[in-house]
């Protein structure tokens, strides 16, 4: 029988310290019996710094995560669930920023827990490529003059 994978997502509306997120969450896997795995690979993404953008000669100094609550978790579940699944991975964290972001916070935290670290690593890149192109999250960039644009598309690795 295919033991099911523990996954975790969690949505903030303020600021966090993606360190201890990381370690809260491998010790609440620990004392669910889960046993301590061979291989983590974690990401943790930071809005950039940005530079003038096309229709602003100001530069970027926030991005706004937009999201339909309850919709959102269930598809970031779903994901995580897929993911997972194809790489063998025993457990998948996923917290992620939404509201006003400002530069260098971070923005998303993605770890993945796995037997070997070649399933851990290709695990936690596909679940970030997933939730950069198909969670559903609306982005805005915030301009210091005050202007702001939508964002389409994604940035690219």
């Amino acid at each position: 029988m295919e033991q099911p994978i523990a996954i975790q997502i969690r949505l903030h509306l303020e600021r966090f310290e993606p360190l201890v997120s990381l370690q809260q969450w491998e010790q609440q896997l620990l004392e669910a019996g889960l046993h301590r795995a061979a291989a983590c690979s974690s990401f943790i993404g930071r809005v950039r710094a940005g530079q003038a953008n096309a229709s602003s000669a100001s530069a970027v100094i926030a991005l706004e995560l937009e999201h339909y609550p309850g919709m959102t978790e269930a598809e970031l579940q779903r994901i995580a669930e897929s993911v997972g699944k194809r790489h063998g991975a025993l457990a998948c964290l996923i917290e992620h920023r939404v509201g006003r972001i400002a530069v260098n916070d971070a923005i998303v935290c993605v770890a993945v827990l796995a037997d070997r670290r070649g399933p851990a690593q290709r695990c936690c890149q596909e679940l970030l490529e997933e939730l950069k192109h198909n969670a559903p999250f609306w982005k805005r960039e915030w301009s210091a003059d005050g202007s702001s644009q939508w964002i389409e598309g994604n940035t690219p690795l």
